[in-house]
């Protein structure tokens, strides 16, 4: 049986897309729709199950695999208006990330995220979360290893000055949290969002992938993380 010690977090980062923004319906919705209109035939289920939780440029290279050819030159900015578009329809932040935002006092936090800060920052206006995270926006989009390689966590920590090890990661796509995990990091992996249907199914997939939680909600959340348990070495109580 492995000792554990009881501490806080020396910060916690969020992924953004599943974590922060309920907007994973929409984003895959919108690219199904473009590339069918391109050419490719995809639905929503499909682009849920190839591309969730990639960054663009991985997001391509798995298109232009399964197709057998490039993308059309204005494809990412075209998809870009039509999911702005569909983003207008009514996007909003996942239940209750606000609120728990507000419990954290001064413990430092980031984002780490497969999207595009421009993106990420028009949305975190929207929601009126900006003062959250301040600078400490993290974005993998232009970066030949996003998740599930632990690149975007490790700068986030290192952004914040922290040790990753010492940090507390809240994920929703297994890809994310593979790339947390192998930072080091402790992960809640999280299934609050409303692209999870099957919400024990999903927390299981998570689980597989080595998650030291599942959480329903943030209320979830705040209960993992208090106290915050990480595996203690061998030898130390």
């Amino acid at each position: 049986m492995k000792n554990i010690r009881p501490t806080l977090p020396a910060a916690i980062i969020f992924d953004f897309d599943g974590v922060v923004a309920d907007s994973e319906v929409r984003a895959n919705l919108s690219l199904a729709e473009s590339l069918t209109a391109a050419g490719m035939p995809a639905t929503y289920d499909e682009c849920l199950r190839d591309y969730y939780g990639h960054n663009w440029q991985e997001t391509e290279r798995r298109i232009v695999a399964r197709y057998g050819r490039a993308l059309p030159a204005d494809f990412r900015e075209t998809h870009r208006d039509r999911a702005r578009a569909r983003y207008m329809e009514g996007f909003d932040a996942v239940p209750g990330v606000a609120a728990f935002l507000d419990t954290l006092g001064p413990l430092p936090r980031a984002i780490a995220s497969s999207s595009r800060a421009e993106y990420i920052g028009w949305a975190l206006g929207l929601f009126g979360l900006g003062h959250h995270f301040g600078e400490h926006v993290y974005s993998a989009d232009g970066w030949d290893r996003g998740k599930p390689h632990p690149d975007i966590y490790l700068a986030a920590a290192k952004g914040l000055g922290v040790d990753p090890t010492q940090c507390l990661a809240i994920e929703d796509s297994p890809t994310g949290a593979q790339a947390a995990i192998a930072a080091g990091m402790t992960v809640v992996g999280f299934c609050g969002a409303g692209h999870i249907v099957d919400r024990a199914g999903h927390g299981a997939m998570l689980q597989e992938v080595g998650v030291h939680h599942v959480a329903l909600t943030f209320d979830d959340v705040a209960t993992a993380i208090s106290p915050f348990v990480i595996p203690a070495k061998a030898g130390t109580q």
